[in-house]
């Protein structure tokens, strides 16, 4: 399939990982429709393969024993009509992860990685997100937790501060006054206790206290900042917040 490629060096089967990865992302996003017609449950054991091209290919398994490469899952088409689609995809995409591991690290192993090179290129495959949290959906998500998470100190403790005010209804007025004696990593854990359940009403994800958070004086409703694109900077200058939602309800005669 493949043609005697051989990356040799962390760096290029790092880059031959991201071009698979890419090539099987596509399919299972952007080329779905096509990706679902190749897998015809009538056929013969059928795999999907990323090439680092960054293309994909609905392919038998190879014919030589053993193979070139370690073989993808075989026969993903006998179950695509078995179960709901998203679920299907789902259970492609993490034997597609489970493929690409094996595939750099069967280089590595070839090539004789040692434990050093070994880390280096799992941390390296680890900062992106797998498919199957690109296919569910999950890794925006991680993105944006991971975003909040790498601002440093001043600026988490910029938000929740933010967050501990009352200035006529603009964030949560539910926010325990004594709180705000309280030192940072009080503040922070308190905070998450206390609003560890409360969701998001634009994006359903839970409260964190290192996001910046704003509450709708109309519904009492909490949303991200972001999701609603107010910034702490211009929450400011709200003296009465309306969510969007509120803001389009019509006013009864």
């Amino acid at each position: 399939m493949e043609g005697g490629y051989n990356p040799r060096t962390v760096e290029e089967v790092f880059r031959d990982f991201k071009g698979r990865r890419a090539g099987i992302v596509k399919a299972l996003t952007t080329d779905v429709e096509a990706f679902y017609q190749l897998c015809d449950p009538e056929k013969e054991n059928l795999c999907l393969y990323g090439f680092p091209s960054e293309q994909w290919e609905v392919n038998l398994p190879a014919e030589e024993v053993p193979p070139e490469l370690p073989e993808p899952a075989l026969g993903i088409n006998f179950a695509r009509d078995g179960m709901q689609e998203k679920d299907w995809l789902s259970l492609v995409a993490v034997h597609s992860d489970a493929w690409l591991l094996s595939v750099a690290f069967y280089f590595g192993a070839r090539f004789g990685f040692d434990k050093a090179d070994r880390k280096r290129l799992f941390n390296m495959i680890n900062d992106l997100p797998t498919i199957f949290e690109v296919v569910s959906g999950s890794a925006k998500k991680n993105q944006k937790e991971k975003g909040a998470v790498s601002n440093n100190h001043s600026s988490t403790k910029s938000k929740s501060n933010s967050k501990m005010r009352d200035p006529e209804g603009k964030y949560p007025k539910q926010q325990p006054r004594e709180a705000v004696a309280m030192n940072d990593d009080e503040e922070e854990e308190d905070d998450e206790d206390e609003h560890g359940e409360t969701l998001c009403g634009a994006c359903g994800a839970n409260y964190a206290s290192d996001e910046f958070w704003i509450c709708c004086d109309i519904c009492e409703i909490w949303f991200h900042g972001k999701c609603v694109k107010i910034t702490p900077a211009k929450a400011e200058h709200i003296k009465q917040y309306k969510c969007p939602a509120c803001t389009n309800k019509r006013a009864r005669p």
